[in-house]
């Protein structure tokens, strides 16, 4: 229990330097780039993705599986239907409730961080 523990906590803090990537990019895209909001989130999304996958298979899951192109296939699936829950419960939160667009996604993210850690813990880097 403790392991996983570990590296549920690994996977926060992983998570976070994602969460600065993903706003980030976010934010170049909608306010600078005058992107569609949720073309931008997808954006920002996507590439967290990428640095999130690199950091958790070296540091969190400390995998050696050499079939790379299959792992990151797995952890993109995972992603792109935690995507789908983000956009969904942005939507939800911004568009039917009135939470302003930041403090939605946010809660989107914390949502979707559950999703994502039991999704790459059971199926992307299962040992």
């Amino acid at each position: 229990m403790s392991e996983l523990i570990l590296k549920f906590l690994k996977f926060g803090i992983v998570g976070a330097s994602g969460v600065g990537v993903d706003f980030g990019i976010t934010w170049i895209c909608k306010e600078k780039l005058h992107l569609n909001k949720y073309i931008a989130n997808s954006t920002g999304f996507l590439c967290a993705v990428v640095s999130n996958y690199l950091l958790n298979r070296v540091w969190t899951f400390h995998s050696q599986d050499p079939s790379i192109a299959m792992q990151f296939s797995k952890f993109l699936l995972a992603s792109l239907i935690g995507l789908g829950l983000n956009n969904g419960i942005i939507y939800f939160l911004n568009e039917r409730r009135g939470v302003k667009f930041y403090t939605a996604k946010l809660i989107a993210t914390g949502v979707v961080t559950l999703w994502n850690f039991w999704a790459n813990y059971t199926f992307t880097f299962r040992a």
